[in-house]
């Protein structure tokens, strides 16, 4: 006997998945970060932020942390301010194997003029060759990575100066 369930499964994306490549400039729309350049990682589960200056506090029974982005790669003159709700703290193991504790908070990240919301770890990486990385859990159901490709979402271009 055929079962609908089977052939039918639940919460099956209908729309369409579209092709980025291995890096991206995406936008944080809700941390008011309109570019950044990410590395699109599909060997990491989740995704993570270059953040300074992080602070932890109370508001009305709810954890909130501020914190400061650089969004551009080797430059440390612009940076942008958030504070936002704390979802959770991670145990979240590094590239190089080292297993710490990671604040975590939900935010709309918007690639190819799409948004979804997606799970980000705060951390340094002022050592690496992105700002930002983002892990397979966030491009699930949204997206397909081409490993040859670069920038299918469009190439940052950056505001001329005034005289």
């Amino acid at each position: 006997m055929d079962d609908p369930e089977k052939d039918n499964p639940p919460n099956i994306e209908t729309e369409p998945m579209f092709i980025i490549g291995w890096r991206e400039w995406v936008g944080l729309p809700d941390l008011n970060v309109r570019q950044i350049k990410a590395k699109i990682d599909t060997g990491a589960r989740s995704s993570s932020i270059h953040a300074f200056d992080v602070e932890t506090y109370m508001q009305d029974d709810i954890e909130r942390v501020r914190f400061s982005i650089h969004p551009f790669q080797n430059r440390d003159d612009v940076h942008i301010n958030a504070d936002v709700p704390i979802l959770e703290r991670r145990h979240v193991r590094s590239s190089n194997g080292e297993v710490a504790e990671r604040i975590v908070i939900r935010t709309q990240l918007e690639i190819l003029q799409r948004r979804a919301f997606v799970d980000l770890t705060l951390a340094n990486r002022d050592a690496m060759g992105f700002r930002m990385l983002v892990g397979r859990e966030a491009i699930r159901n949204h997206f397909l990575v081409d490993p040859a490709a670069s920038f299918l979402a469009g190439r940052h271009h950056r505001r001329k100066k005034r005289r």
